[in-house]
């Protein structure tokens, strides 16, 4: 059986630095490379092993993901925001390469999806439609913000008309500001546009994939949130439950105890003690969060099935934020389990329970 060697790549834009643990956790190798397939696979061919690759997820992972995968033993693309080692003593690439190989081999990383190819068109279409989104988010911003500034009230979605468009530049009085304002509502125009064609392609695209029929069957989840939802999510096999999709979304409990047991009489016994609860995970994808919280948003003010279940909440005098929690947590749980079981949802899937 051949020895397994723990390598660890910290990528760079030019170079990339390499380090190379055996079994026992002696560095065997180092090296630094151009960030080029030639390269790096040169780089591997001269390691004698099974080989396990670790990198953390940046600008190249998903190509050096795909030029690795099928080469090495082990692909695990990590996420630098858990990896709390590398922020402590001495940094440099050759430290950060020497350390992720450490991790590694410890079993101590966190892992970044990547690996589902049939969806990487919807992913990619995804991803430039929730850009452009922020981009539109932006430029309305700064419009309100430029006649705010100049306590020109601007309340509500009359700015943006182009039917009165002439009136609100009308009203600022100074050229430059007049010049700035006009710049903005021609790339918020041309913004919009391009915003609709994508929504258009990402929507055409959605509908070949079979998960599409399960997720929109869903009340609230239209076109457009399955799409983002499929795009960013990929598979549903990825997350062993519930639990950590609602962490994946932003939607779990992050809570803090300690000193959990005591002894009495010579017996070990756990402590009746409350758990804290510290709010909602900070480390999630957001859109997947505004997703659920905008569908348990628009459920609760209309009737339905899903209105219903929020209407049996505030009953049991749960606060009406809370109660949207919970139903955002409900709504993600059933579309979860129902894209897994390949079924479209049906109300008795909101029998009443704990979420």
């Amino acid at each position: 059986m051949s020895e397994i060697k723990f390598i660890g790549l910290d990528v760079h834009k030019a170079t990339v630095s390499a380090a190379v643990l055996d079994e026992s956790g002696r560095v065997v190798m180092r090296a630094v490379f151009v960030t080029q397939a030639a390269a790096i696979l040169g780089f591997l061919e001269g390691v004698r092993g099974s080989l396990k690759v670790t990198f953390e997820e940046g600008t190249h992972a998903a190509w050096l993901y795909d030029l690795l995968r099928p080469r090495v033993a082990e692909v695990l693309v990590c996420n630098p925001r858990k990896n709390a080692l590398l922020k402590s003593g001495n940094k440099s690439d050759r430290i950060d390469a020497r350390k992720l190989a450490e991790l590694l081999r410890a079993g101590m990383l966190s892992r970044v999806y990547h690996g589902q190819n049939s969806t990487l068109t919807v992913k990619e279409l995804g991803r430039t439609y929730t850009t452009l989104t922020s981009d539109v988010t932006r430029v309305m911003a700064r419009l309100k913000a430029l006649y705010r500034g100049q306590a020109i009230a601007s309340e509500g979605k009359k700015l943006y008309s182009r039917r009165r468009r002439q009136e609100w530049l009308e009203q600022l009085l100074h050229l430059g500001q007049r010049y700035r304002a006009q710049s903005l509502f021609e790339q918020f125009d041309q913004l919009q546009v391009l915003r609709r064609q994508v929504r258009r392609d990402l929507i055409a695209e959605c509908r070949k994939h079979a998960a599409t029929p399960l997720l929109t069957s869903v009340p609230y989840l239209g076109p457009i949130r399955s799409a983002v939802l499929l795009a960013r999510v990929q598979t549903p096999f990825r997350f062993r439950g519930k639990r950590q999709f609602w962490a994946y979304c932003g939607l779990a409990l992050e809570t803090r105890t300690s000193g959990d047991h005591q002894v009495i009489a010579g017996e070990l016994r756990r402590k009746n003690k409350p758990v804290f609860i510290r709010g909602l995970n900070l480390n999630h994808n957001p859109d997947l969060k505004n997703i659920f919280k905008g569908a348990a948003t628009a459920a609760s003010a209309r009737p339905g099935p899903l209105g219903e279940f929020y209407e049996n909440l505030l009953a049991k005098g749960i606060r009406p934020e809370m109660a949207r929690l919970t139903l955002a947590r409900k709504i993600a749980a059933i579309t979860l389990i129902l894209w897994k079981k390949g079924e479209r949802f049906d109300p008795e899937h909101l029998k009443i329970q704990a979420a």
